[in-house]
């Protein structure tokens, strides 16, 4: 078991993704320092990414030792990356603030996209935006167009929007 605690992880390159750190601010400083408590107790090999053998690790410190592979796998796959600390707190974010995942937000948008071009027209999204549902004010859309990847014809790209929604930041090609 040690030899595993001082085993270099692999696939270093991979570890400098990060998720955004706006996730910080859904949070008090109290909350913050629970969810730390609580990655570190689960990054047993204490390397500052949860992977699948500190998940085997906590689960059989809880008496279950059977644990599949696959369920684990599965687990981990929630993840856009690898598991830090801000990728963790992501991941607990979004299901305790109630967020959509990137999926299903890329599903709304692409019902406005009947042919598929993976952009809509910001003044079309505007207007559906201030008349339908909760109607959003010319203020707010302008602020959050502000942030958003429109090209020179006035084309929203909602797949990098999406992402900013969900990451935070824009997907680094």
């Amino acid at each position: 078991m040690a030899s595993r605690k001082t085993k270099k992880k692999e696939g270093g390159a991979k570890r400098a993704q990060r998720a955004s750190s706006n996730v910080f601010s859904n949070f008090e400083q109290t909350q913050i320092q629970e969810f730390k408590e609580a990655f570190t107790l689960i990054d047993q090999n204490r390397d500052g990414f949860i992977d699948k053998e500190d998940l085997k690790d906590i689960y059989a410190s809880l008496g279950k030792t059977n644990v599949k592979d696959e369920e684990l796998e599965s687990m981990l796959k929630e993840a856009a990356g690898p598991i830090n600390f801000t990728m963790f707190l992501n991941l607990f974010g979004a299901k305790i603030l109630g967020m959509d995942g990137e999926e299903t937000i890329l599903n709304a948008f692409k019902m406005f996209d009947p042919d598929g071009k993976g952009h809509i027209h910001k003044d079309y999204l505007k207007r559906l935006m201030m008349t339908q549902a909760d109607k959003f004010t010319a203020e707010e859309i302008d602020q959050m167009f502000k942030s958003s990847p429109i090209d020179a014809a006035g084309n929203l790209d909602y797949k990098s929007f999406c992402y900013t929604i969900t990451h935070g930041e824009e997907k680094e090609d």
